[in-house]
């Protein structure tokens, strides 16, 4: 066979498989030559999914028709004026776009520079381009795309379903318009606008949170955090949810780099990485970061769809976002988002049906009535133990509860089966202090199913998982011990506890006891198939040894062998923690559900659990009084 050069349409061609796979790609490319024109305003119309037609119409500078002719021939650009391809401030350097959109469709672009008098139009229908011609048009410019791959028929036969391929453009408009708030998007598929976007006004900051607010929806922008920080020139910024507020993937995650979205494994890694221990395995944070740096410091050059970088220093990238998103966290104390308080409340929909028997207040609504069921029974228990002239706490409830008494907050706490917290007996800890209400998580009333505290705040009710809450106090206390001393204090067992195991699950075990001595577990092997521990965590206090030890031992079959240990010390700690925690189950005294609440206020990440779930839910008496009618 003889070696021949390919002609230049098939070259076209050839080159379009890699810039143009779907319609979703070309939109793309059309966009991001609008954005780097200058363009205040972008609108954008597909039929038939792209197929049929691809319109982009943009407010930009414009070109004349010297350079609307050479805009559509291959490797022809304005966008490196060095020809240095690691000063790339733009978000089209290569030059490909346009000729591989006409080199498979019919292309047509009309265009009038800023400043000129007349407007110019170019057709390229399957490579073959024609000539300038004069037309009407504004400044900017409009470019029509029609019969994608009619050219290439074998391509149409990969498209998926016209809507499939309008929700790829929609993805690709939306991050393109996180990237650049200021500038108004549109996009319709004919009959109706899928996207509409005002320019965002304001600060860089504020206006990319607008942005996010009006693409992601309120719920996170009511959730995000501010993430702002810099190292060594590179600066990061952006939101981050809480952790609380999570996917089910990863699709929530939009990253950029110098205005450019990509797809990074590097960065998503790091994102994991650091909600590792305030969020499970199967969750996914949601967040939108922009990473900011010199042009020669990251190579987008990697791929024709530009989606894809690398970076010089990979990890000082990777420890920035991480330490950035840490710190980030942990300033946010012990908020949780407010989406479990609102799945909260949509859980407690009124009851269908009459169900006043039920009701402390009876058939008559908020008139008297049948007392509660068991409700007498439990008022002459309490007395039968209660010290003589010991008030009654249920005094005025049941049938004394007159018209308009009560509160949302009391039918609330009533409906969970609890009631204020008895009045104190000889010896019992006195009452909150008046005014603790006014702290943020409020003043412990309660204890349900000996499991839940229920809170007062000033305007709203606070439920709290003791189990989860104590969970998390006692890792953070591991790990900033571990971060101040290298290890963690440890308590002698009075008596050394041996535990069985399974022979391979006791030498993981006893290969580990350097790295489980830092954090307080002293173990030893124990023969085959056992080990002894002899000394634990002092912050786990009495714990279920055996438990916390077969966990583990779980645990290091999948992290792996001793020498990985250290890079997944925060799973250990979180198992350990969960042993050492308050379990559900135990019944608390007053000041010790206060003791905690107030150590939830002061400990980072105490709105949910190791595991990623809520540690508390604050419903608002607003919310409350509409659950009842009273708003």
């Amino acid at each position: 066979m003889t070696i021949r050069l390919l002609p230049p349409v098939l070259v076209n061609r050839i080159a379009a498989g890699e810039v143009v796979e779907r319609p979703a790609s070309a939109v793309k490319e059309l966009v991001e030559n609008a954005i780097d024109a200058g363009a205040s305003r972008i609108d954008i119309t597909m039929t038939d999914g792209g197929r049929a037609r691809i319109l982009v119409v943009d407010d930009g500078r414009g070109m004349d028709p010297g350079e609307l002719s050479l805009a559509v021939e291959r490797h022809a650009t304005s966008k490196l004026p060095g020809d240095d391809l690691l000063d790339i401030h733009t978000l089209g350097f290569r030059g490909e776009a346009l000729p591989s959109i006409g080199s498979v469709a019919r292309l047509t672009l009309t265009s009038r520079a800023a400043g000129a008098g007349d407007a110019w139009a170019l057709t390229v229908e399957g490579g073959a381009k024609g000539e300038p011609e004069p037309a009407s048009h504004p400044q900017g410019t409009r470019v029509e795309v029609r019969d994608l791959f009619y050219a290439t028929p074998a391509r149409l036969k990969f498209l998926k379903a016209p809507r499939t391929e309008q929700m790829h453009a929609v993805d690709v408009v939306h991050r393109l318009a996180m990237a650049h708030p200021a500038v108004g998007f549109t996009l319709s598929d004919g009959t109706r606008q899928q996207i509409r976007l005002s320019g965002a006004q304001g600060e860089l900051f504020e206006a990319r949170l607008t942005r996010l607010g009006a693409i992601l929806g309120r719920e996170f922008s009511d959730n995000a955090i501010a993430i702002e920080a810099e190292r060594e020139g590179i600066r990061l910024t952006g939101h981050a949810a809480l952790p609380t507020y999570n996917k089910a993937t990863s699709a929530g995650q939009y990253l950029f780099v110098n205005g450019r979205p990509v797809r990074d494994k590097l960065l998503h890694g790091a994102v994991r990485g650091a909600y590792q221990d305030v969020l499970a395995h199967d969750r996914n944070a949601v967040l939108a970061l922009y990473l900011d740096l010199p042009p020669e410091m990251v190579d987008v050059n990697v791929h024709p769809a530009k989606a894809e970088v690398r970076f010089r220093d990979p990890g000082l990238v990777r420890g920035l976002i991480i330490g950035a998103l840490r710190h980030a966290l942990a300033a946010a104390g012990h908020r949780a988002s407010s989406t479990v308080s609102l799945a909260a409340l949509g859980a407690l929909r009124p009851a269908e049906g009459p169900r006043s028997p039920a009701l402390p207040w009876g058939a008559g609504g908020y008139g008297g009535g049948a007392s509660h069921p068991g409700l007498e029974e439990r008022r002459s228990a309490y007395a039968a133990q209660a010290p003589a002239g010991t008030p009654d706490p249920w005094a005025g409830r049941g049938a004394g509860m007159g018209a308009g008494a009560g509160s949302g907050q009391a039918a609330m706490a009533w409906l969970a089966g609890a009631p204020p917290a008895a009045p104190r007996l000889a010896g019992e800890p006195e009452a909150p202090p008046t005014g603790a209400e006014d702290y943020p998580l409020g003043a412990a009333r309660g204890q349900i199913h000996d499991t839940y505290i229920i809170a007062q705040t000033r305007d709203g009710v606070v439920i709290v998982d003791q189990h989860a809450a104590h969970e998390r106090l006692v890792m953070e206390r591991m790990k900033a011990a571990l971060a101040e001393r290298g290890e963690v204090a440890r308590q002698i067992l009075l008596l050394p506890e041996v535990v069985e195991l399974d022979e391979p699950g006791a030498v993981r075990v006893a290969t580990a006891a350097a790295e489980l001595a830092k954090l307080g577990l002293v173990v030893e092997g124990f023969g085959p198939g056992a080990v002894v521990v002899r000394e634990v965590p002092a912050l786990l206090g009495d714990t279920d040894v055996k438990g916390l030890v077969a966990d583990l031992a779980e645990g290091l079959a999948e992290w792996g062998t001793a020498q990985a240990l250290e890079d997944r010390l925060g799973d250990v700690v979180a198992t350990m923690a969960c042993h050492g925690s308050v379990r559900a189950g135990r019944r608390l005294r007053i000041e010790e559900m206060n003791a905690l609440l107030r150590d939830m206020e002061r400990t980072p990440r105490a709105g949910q659990c190791n595991h990623g779930r809520p540690t508390y839910v604050e419903l608002r008496l607003g919310d409350i009084e509409r659950l009842f009618g009273r708003r």
